[in-house]
């Protein structure tokens, strides 16, 4: 009878602790599993850059990957293994992979063998165009630290392969004034070659375009000459000082305002050819990055002056009534810039039903702003016409009308692989 009494006593201890953990357990799955499932959908599992890679083999489904990640909802686990749900959200910060206490995870770009926008390169990013490198996120890999080591890493086989001449033409052109151009300058600098810098637009590349106060986050990297950014986040004005200096030291030699329009060789020169003229080099590096030209709404009024593509100033918006079409982190984040400004009303046009590719800090943020009814989201809709003193919506075929005096589009941009594919250089589905 007592052994009975304590066999059941154990069995109900056991029943107690083990229920309750089982319940637990299967809510999560099905969470996940539900997520998987939405962003597939959705199209948002399909990463764009680097991703965690996760051995199914070596996983054990503890969910360590996924509470270290800080973007929140790449990973989750379903039946048991580790799965990425929103391949969209990830830059590739790596926390996963260190977080992973069997190591099952790398972070990189995967199979590229039959991926149509990344380029086919060597292990010092040369192109199947012999003397032609891509560096930064052109390649595939997000994260300024990236960047910059690529920008190093192609330079560096650069200086070691190529021999001295004297025939005129620059030793090597830097096409992209970004984090990765500034350092391949910066190391061609270091080996005493003679680099031309070219960037359409100005020094700095993409973060010329972020809001302010935009964190931009790096992890410590050494830039080539500079030395070390030690700290592990920083604002756009703060790099863009750090570029500025970097450019008062060492006098890059840059040229801004020049869009590429083509490069070709020929007899063992290439010839690159911006809207203004013509260089020759012996050596060519493409840091374009991915953004591309801006992607248009294709709607009528869009031609009108009140459309912009990129916010430079928040507070010049003051009191007005402002668009932000769009849902990844620039929309959010301008958003945000915006509704901070004294009398300004500001809404954002999302085609979604929800924000699948933002951080999740500017998700936080942004939550607690439309909590405050500083924000309206139109989810679901699309801009049908830019008027001259409204915008007009579609929301499952309802139309709406709304006050505004300034649309912003964050729809990405048309990235610059067509004038690859023109160069000849070849991605993975090219065979």
């Amino acid at each position: 009878m007592e052994s009975a009494i304590i066999w059941g006593t154990g069995l109900l201890v056991i029943l107690l602790i083990f229920v309750p953990y089982l319940v637990k357990f299967k809510k999560t799955q099905q969470y996940h599993k539900e997520r998987k499932e939405e962003a597939v959908r959705l199209g948002a599992d399909r990463p764009v850059a680097q991703f965690p890679q996760i051995d199914v083999n070596r996983c054990i489904g503890c969910g360590a990957c996924v509470s270290a990640c800080p973007e929140g909802d790449v990973l989750g686990v379903v039946f048991g293994k580790a799965t990425v749900i929103n391949g969209l959200k990830c830059v590739g910060h790596g926390k996963c992979a260190e977080a992973c206490p069997v190591n099952g995870i790398t972070v990189g770009l995967g199979d590229i063998s039959k991926r149509d926008d990344i380029p086919m390169m060597n292990d010092y990013n040369e192109t199947n165009i012999p003397g032609l490198y891509i560096a930064g996120e052109l390649g595939g890999l997000a994260l300024i630290r990236n960047a910059i080591s690529q920008g190093r890493m192609v330079m560096e086989h650069i200086a070691q392969t190529l021999t001295p001449e004297t025939n005129g033409a620059y030793d090597v052109v830097i096409i992209g004034a970004g984090p990765a151009g500034i350092s391949a300058a910066l190391t061609a600098k270091k080996h005493n070659l003679n680099a031309l810098l070219l960037d359409q637009q100005g020094f700095g590349g993409t973060i010329l375009q972020y809001p302010r106060k935009k964190l931009v986050m790096t992890r410590p990297i050494e830039i080539p000459l500079y030395g070390a950014l030690k700290k592990t986040e920083y604002e756009k004005e703060e790099v863009l000082e750090i570029w500025e200096d970097i450019q008062r030291r060492f006098q890059l030699h840059v040229k801004l305002g020049e869009k590429l329009q083509g490069v070709d060789k020929e007899n063992g020169l290439f010839r690159v050819t911006t809207q203004n003229r013509v260089y020759i080099a012996r050596r060519v590096v493409l840091a374009l990055g991915r953004r591309g030209t801006p992607r248009k709404l294709g709607v009528p009024g869009e031609d009108s002056k009140k459309v912009m593509y990129k916010l430079i100033d928040a507070e010049a918006y003051r009191n007005n009534h402002v668009l932000i079409v769009g849902g990844g982190d620039s929309a959010v984040e301008a958003a945000m810039g915006l509704a901070r400004q004294p009398g300004a009303v500001v809404t954002i046009s999302y085609r979604k039903e929800q924000f699948f590719r933002i951080k999740k800090r500017n998700q936080q943020r942004l939550n607690a702003v439309v909590a405050e009814d500083k924000i309206r989201l139109e989810l679901r809709s699309n801009v049908v016409e830019i008027r001259e003193k409204s915008v007009l919506l579609s929301r499952g075929g309802e139309r709406i009308e709304l006050p505004n005096d300034y649309v912003f589009v964050f729809a990405g941009g048309e990235p610059p692989f067509g004038l690859l594919k023109k160069i000849g250089v070849k991605f993975g589905d090219d065979g």
